[in-house]
């Protein structure tokens, strides 16, 4: 029937039962990749006792992995009604799976745009701020987050790079001392995760990137929120503009993202059902 999520699966236990933990993340990875990038569009209905089936799963890990999902309001859980895939705008936009999902998704560019914007409002905010209230433990993390971004700054594609950069921008939302900043701090990381992930980070990095980092750690430390709050919004809108470039270098001339098809979904279409293995 139109509109309703059959999910039928060629599913194979292996010689030991995974961890149920390890079931339900895939379920909801499953459920949430196929909503975000569009293979489950809004309205579609899932019949939770059906999947459990096909899938090869209890009852019990669907309905923890239908819980999560509505966490996220990507599906609603209604009586006489059952399970509904939702619409973007009743999506958790700031949950850091749905972002990684919509970093892996069509509108990746626009996505990755929207997430600067928020980036330009909240961090050179946080910087000032963090001149205030950093601790002296939190001002030698920043600078030496900024030693290992110089460091590895010829592979800055790479994890290594990204995990000296990620403690940078996670400390200095974390001594802004604002709790409501401080919540951010995943969905930053996640946005430069999502750089890495998708090669739209250059081999080697800018020298300029770093040196700001490097005036940001420093005017926190001189307790500069001025000079601090300056050097953040330059680095917001040099990462911005360098995701532009990196992507329009990659895309052929005149597609952008939204005109893209939806990367591959792990269940594939046939004929108004999903069918795939698990």
């Amino acid at each position: 029937m139109d509109g309703i999520y059959e999910p039928t699966f060629a599913y194979t236990c292996p010689v030991s039962d995974p961890v149920p933990q390890q079931l339900h993340d895939s379920v909801v990875h499953r459920w949430g990749w196929d909503i975000v990038s569009g293979s489950l569009p809004p309205g579609t209905r899932i019949v939770a006792d059906e999947a459990a089936a096909q899938l090869g799963v209890s009852r019990t890990v669907v309905r923890e992995a239908v819980r999560v999902l509505d966490s996220m309001g990507l599906i609603s859980v209604r009586r006489r009604v059952g399970i509904t895939v939702l619409p973007p705008e009743s999506w958790n936009s700031f949950d850091p799976n749905i972002i990684r999902w919509r970093l892996a998704g069509p509108d990746r560019l626009r996505h990755l745009q929207s997430l600067s914007e928020l980036r330009s409002a909240i961090e050179p905010l946080a910087a000032r701020l963090a001149a205030d209230h950093a601790t002296g433990t939190q001002c030698g993390e920043l600078t030496a987050a900024v030693i290992g971004m110089s460091a590895t700054a010829r592979s800055a594609n790479a994890a290594s790079y990204l995990a000296h950069d990620s403690d940078f921008h996670r400390t200095m939302l974390l001594a802004s001392g604002n709790p409501m900043l401080a919540g951010l701090a995943d969905v930053v990381v996640e946005v430069l995760a999502g750089r890495t992930r998708h090669s739209l980070m250059p081999t080697v990095a800018e020298p300029e990137a770093i040196r700001l980092h490097g005036v940001v750690a420093s005017s926190i430390q001189a307790r500069d929120g001025a000079a601090a709050e300056a050097a953040m919004r330059s680095i917001v809108a040099e990462s911005s503009s360098a995701i532009r470039v990196i992507h329009d270098d990659q895309s052929p001339a005149g597609v952008d993202d939204a005109g893209r098809d939806p990367l591959p979904s792990v269940l594939t279409p046939a004929r108004g059902r999903h069918t795939g293995s698990f």
